[in-house]
């Protein structure tokens, strides 16, 4: 009995059914295209069971499961092992033609790719991918001689610059709904099966109304108000179009909610040209400083009981929630690194546990940039003051009381160092590697 023939889609970090690049490629072909899914175990394994971006992931994948049967009478098929496993399942069953997925730039998924890729090859399958989850990628962006920026602010100019109306232009997938692959009974999967339970935790809803968009750039620092629009998650998994979110920006003519898309990129680019930064700090030097590295403390950090206020609202909202306001993450980071002297790589494996947007470009750019060893880092010896920043952004101590309610009470822990000891300490320490 011959196999039917067809094109694969395979959702990755793209996780919807329009403005999807690959998507709309793969359904332009010849053949019905069936869309699979593939929790992959090497992603999955060491995390919490009830991750909450798991079932994000999850609870998305049966939304579109369902649009698919009833807009288009096919299905997505839902697969758990790793991908040559899978891939190799469904040629028991069908003759693939082509593979279609979006590009993806993570060290882990280029060679994840790159092993796959081994298989089509052996069974003349052709793989293609697409620019999808940014505008810019790889050396999109690069200076005249073609070395990759290293300071934001060029990289944005050149960026905003090098932007054409096609960049933008949305992807059709409507249009060739009918060749989506015809089939009902498509594997499928429950959480318990791939060893995971319903988080308590729910990824919010993004907002980018016309009214947050225009008080972004005057509200998006004060974390007592509801001013950023919790695009994070959506933007990591791919629930959103960078497209749709550019065009969306422009026509608002909003510079800073725009530049923050950009610098996004900025970091997916630097990640990408310089892998080695996932464990090495790009300014090597750095790595010679001599951290502290006191697990007491470190665990008192991530429980949010240093005994400054501020600093601990913003651990316990992350514990609680998966979620921290952007100028209290910079606040955290830096009183770790710099005020008790631990390792920024301590703070970004929590912060990759934890956070609900965890993105490894953003996460390890900015827990470079605080610590200051980063391209386009914040000097050595800046070192926020966690109890000043209350004053700047948190005066009325909106946002320490939603987040710290034993603040007054007998049970809260004192200052655990002194911000002026600490401050002469971090500034002697960087200052050896900076001789």
């Amino acid at each position: 009995m011959s196999r039917e023939s067809i094109n694969v889609f395979w959702f990755r970090r793209d996780l919807r059914l329009e403005d999807n690049r690959g998507l709309s490629e793969a359904l332009q072909g010849s053949l019905p295209v069936l869309p699979i899914f593939i929790f992959d175990q090497n992603i999955l394994k060491g995390l919490p069971p009830d991750d909450a971006r798991v079932t994000f992931i999850f609870d998305r994948l049966m939304a579109m499961r369902k649009i698919l049967k009833e807009e288009y009478g096919s299905s997505l098929a839902m697969f758990h092992g790793t991908p040559e496993s899978v891939f190799s399942e469904l040629l028991e069953d069908f003759e693939i033609e082509a593979v279609f997925a979006n590009h993806d730039y993570e060290p882990y998924a280029e060679k994840r790719d790159d092993q796959v890729n081994e298989l089509f090859e052996e069974e003349y399958i052709e793989f293609r991918t697409f620019k999808d989850q940014v505008i810019f990628e790889r050396k999109d962006i690069v200076k005249e001689d073609g070395d990759p920026y290293l300071v934001y602010t060029p990289y944005m100019k050149k960026w905003k610059s090098s932007l054409k109306d096609k960049d933008l232009k949305q992807q059709e997938i409507a249009r060739f709904g009918d060749n989506f692959h015809k089939i009902d009974h498509v594997p499928e999967l429950t959480l318990k099966e791939i060893g995971f339970k319903t988080s308590s935790i729910k990824v919010p809803e993004y907002d980018i109304s016309k009214s947050l968009i225009a008080n972004y750039g005057e509200e998006r620092d004060y974390p007592s108000k509801d001013a950023t629009s919790h695009l994070g998650p959506h933007l990591r998994f791919g629930t959103i179009s960078i497209r749709l979110l550019c065009q969306k920006a422009m026509d608002e003519r909003d510079e800073t909610f725009l530049e923050e898309l950009i610098w996004r990129e900025f970091f997916m680019q630097l990640l990408w040209h310089f892998p080695k930064t996932v464990n090495d700090s790009f300014k090597k030097k750095y790595d010679r400083i001599e951290w502290r590295n006191n697990e007491e403390e470190f665990k008192a950090w991530c429980e949010g009981r240093t005994g400054y206020p501020l600093v601990d609202a913003g651990m316990r909202q992350l514990n609680e929630t998966g979620y921290m306001h952007n100028r209290i993450r910079m606040v955290t980071g830096s009183f770790l690194c710099k005020h008790l002297l631990i390792d920024w790589r301590w703070g970004e494996a929590y912060f990759a546990e934890k956070l609900l947007d965890y993105d490894m470009s953003s996460n390890i750019g900015n827990w470079q940039w605080v610590a200051g060893c980063g391209a386009d880092a914040a000097p050595y010896f800046r070192i926020f003051n966690p109890t000043t920043q209350i004053t700047k952004f948190d005066k009325d101590h909106q946002y320490i009381k939603t987040w710290v309610k034993d603040l007054n009470e007998l049970t809260y822990p004192d200052p655990i160092v002194d911000h002026k000891t600490a401050r002469e300490r971090c500034l002697e320490e960087y200052g050896k590697v900076n001789e």
